[in-house]
């Protein structure tokens, strides 16, 4: 996982250039941009959506294998809890059409962090991730994921 704020993003850019055009993309978006899936590129995708954070949620630790999520809540703040997937145990087996397995029992050295107001975070394949917790109290949030195909060789 890297948290991390948007004046560092140019260095992302020799990093990987799918992982930068969407930090860009994040940079740029505007507080009125509708939900909905916005093709970046051909391996990049942004997803808007919007929700309500709360203290106690049914979601699951999820990873996935194909892409890379780099999630920030444009609007609001939100708490996603991390933990390393390595000795979790999956509730939800891998499931292709998703891209996605859910697991419980995150390791104990798990942690939380706070994401929006100019943080984001990006999550690999290895990282359990929980979405949608609130930081301080519950709150409206919207929210972009953008979404990068990792090819596999």
């Amino acid at each position: 996982m890297i948290l991390d704020t948007f004046c560092n993003i140019q260095s992302y850019e020799s990093f990987s250039e799918d992982i930068f055009k969407g930090l860009v993309f994040l940079k740029d978006a505007n507080t009125n941009i509708s939900k909905g899936i916005y093709k970046i590129n051909t391996r990049v995708n942004a997803i808007v959506e919007e929700y309500q954070t709360s203290f106690q949620n049914e979601f699951a630790f999820e990873s996935h294998k194909n892409v890379i999520d780099i999630q920030y809540p444009i609007i609001g703040l939100e708490r996603v809890l991390w933990s390393p997937i390595d000795d979790m145990k999956i509730k939800t087996p891998y499931d292709s059409e998703n891209d996605c397995t859910y697991y419980t029992n995150p390791h104990t050295q798990a942690t939380q962090v706070d994401i929006g107001n100019e943080i984001f975070a990006i999550f690999f394949e290895n990282d359990g991730h929980s979405p949608k917790h609130c930081s301080i109290r519950p709150e409206f949030i919207k929210k972009i994921t953008i979404k990068v195909r990792i090819d596999r060789f």
